[in-house]
């Protein structure tokens, strides 16, 4: 997708601090950390958000990111003390870019609610 910032990123147009990469994913830094880890994870495909996945290559490609995303947390060492994962869907749940994406925060004690 030519206007989306993420797919734009994948494709190399627009600079990111890139972490991992695999045929289905893009781990980056995200440029407004709010944790001293702050990572991106998406697919690199165009999906707008998680109630865009559908049928069995949706769920397939889901688990992947998962995984990959799993991957992602323990190379930049936060098993031990842990993590959170948390993906926005929508304008009201504070998805600011249409291009699904997981955020991994680690390293500090995370808060509920998040802040």
């Amino acid at each position: 997708m030519a206007d989306c910032l993420f797919c734009r990123i994948v494709a190399g147009e627009i600079p990111a601090k890139i972490v991992k990469r695999s045929g289905d994913a893009l781990a980056f830094r995200d440029i407004d950390a709010k944790a001293p880890v702050h990572v991106l994870v998406i697919p690199t495909r165009h999906i707008a958000a998680v109630r865009d996945i559908k049928g069995a290559d949706g769920e397939q490609l889901l688990g992947r990111l998962l995984a990959f995303t799993a991957e992602v947390a323990s190379e930049l060492g936060l098993d031990g003390d842990g993590y959170r994962i948390v993906t926005n869907t929508g304008k009201n749940a504070g998805q600011s870019v249409d291009h699904l994406h997981f955020h991994v925060l680690g390293g500090r004690k995370m808060t509920w609610p998040p802040g």
